[in-house]
């Protein structure tokens, strides 16, 4: 009943948060969970370091994320606060990864809101979505999906896009027109792209302690693998399903290489015990930080492959072994084998061989029209620079 009258008070507050005046002056951040990552973290950073003639808030729902960001330099406001809910009403700009939730809906009202999303999408999102648990919102919405996610049903004013090939995917899935879709990147991934002094000088000053020990350690190996699954509807326990982590971890010892075991942040984990060559990873490490780090990918459909294959000199083995049952609970934007790169495997003992066998090597003629497809000439320059360029923000 709790959260029932939240949202009651949350759509009576809305309407008027259209009557406070906005100012081009005020920018203000969020991400999902009040979280302090993605695309939204590397623009704040950015925004904050160049902009100074404005005021750059990153405002939660969390407070130790408050904490957290205020700790590291930077300004940050509990959105639940005097300051916060000023900033909120008061920023023109509203910076999200997902939705205007990331910050708060009731507050949104006359703000021009930037959907930075979370990369480049490789199945059906929001109002593509026509099968699996999300269809309840999307499809048939249903009045209690409906009720408990308004913010799902605010369009943002700007989206991050690439290419025209993801402009019509973005306007499809968000209900809004390609000419709303920016050409400037993910901000994020100027992460993959850096020169290693420049990495590790921002890992340094930005990323937790959990972050450097985990350079450290993986340093002691001759391969680094990185399983990174997306996220299942039904919320599945991911290293439960299709994984045998003890032989995993025995052939990994046998190649002395290690696999960072890193689960969508909606996903279960439930893992009992540890293991010498695998190394589960939590949510105060930024993987974008790590990435560059690595040797191989390992995912399914998951849209990381597409951030992973800017980096030259890398490899991809996407592990399809629950396909079948994976495309009932959500459909691909498109065909997926012409639109993916990577060593295909549909069995665990599968992975095992092509690990075992080193055969894994990229095409690098598939991997450049992968790269002109979804990204195009984006990644080029900055990203951050791009979308405030693209805002007339300066």
């Amino acid at each position: 009943m709790l959260k029932f009258f939240a949202y009651i008070l949350c759509y009576l507050i809305y309407p008027f948060s259209f009557l406070c005046p906005r100012s081009k002056d005020i920018l203000v951040f969020g991400s999902y969970r009040g979280a302090f990552n993605d695309n939204s973290k590397y623009l704040f950073i950015y925004a904050y370091g160049h902009l100074k003639n404005k005021k750059i808030v990153w405002v939660s729902t969390n407070r130790k994320t408050v904490k957290h960001i205020r700790q590291l330099g930077l300004p940050a406001e509990w959105v639940i606060s005097p300051k916060g809910i000023w900033y909120a009403l008061r920023a023109k700009f509203w910076f999200v990864n997902s939705y205007v939730s990331d910050i708060m809906y009731c507050l949104s009202g006359g703000a021009v809101v930037v959907n930075l999303w979370h990369g480049v999408p490789i199945k059906c999102i929001e109002f593509t979505i026509t099968q699996g648990e999300l269809a309840k919102r999307y499809v048939q919405k249903t009045p209690q999906e409906v009720f408990y996610h308004p913010a799902s049903f605010r369009r943002p004013d700007y989206m991050s896009s690439t290419t025209p090939f993801m402009d019509a995917i973005f306007s499809r899935s968000f209900r809004i027109s390609e000419s709303q879709c920016m050409h400037v990147g993910c901000p994020r991934n100027k992460m993959l792209l850096e020169p290693q002094d420049k990495l590790l000088s921002f890992i340094d000053k930005y990323e937790s302690q959990g972050t450097k020990h985990l350079l450290r350690k993986i340093k002691q190996y001759d391969k680094v693998f990185v399983y990174m699954p997306t996220w299942r509807d039904s919320q599945k326990d991911i290293f439960a399903n299709g994984f045998d982590l003890d032989k995993f971890n025995q052939t990994l010892q046998a190649i002395n290489a290690i696999a960072l075991m890193k689960p969508h942040v909606n996903t279960q984990i439930d893992v009992l015990q540890s293991y010498s060559n695998l190394e589960f990873i939590r949510e105060t490490v930024d993987m974008y930080t790590i990435l560059p780090f690595t040797d191989v990918l390992i995912t399914d459909y998951s849209s990381v492959m597409y951030d992973y294959v800017l980096m030259p000199d890398k490899s991809i083995i996407l592990f399809h072994y629950d396909y079948d049952t994976y495309t009932k609970e959500r459909e691909f934007l498109f065909p997926i084998k012409e639109n993916v790169i990577g060593k295909i495997v549909y069995s665990f003992d599968e992975l095992i061989g092509v690990i075992t066998t080193d055969d894994y090597k990229m095409d690098e003629i598939k991997r450049s029209q992968i790269i002109e497809r979804f990204w195009g000439d984006t990644m080029k320059s900055d990203p951050c620079k791009n979308i405030l360029a693209a805002l007339n923000i300066n």
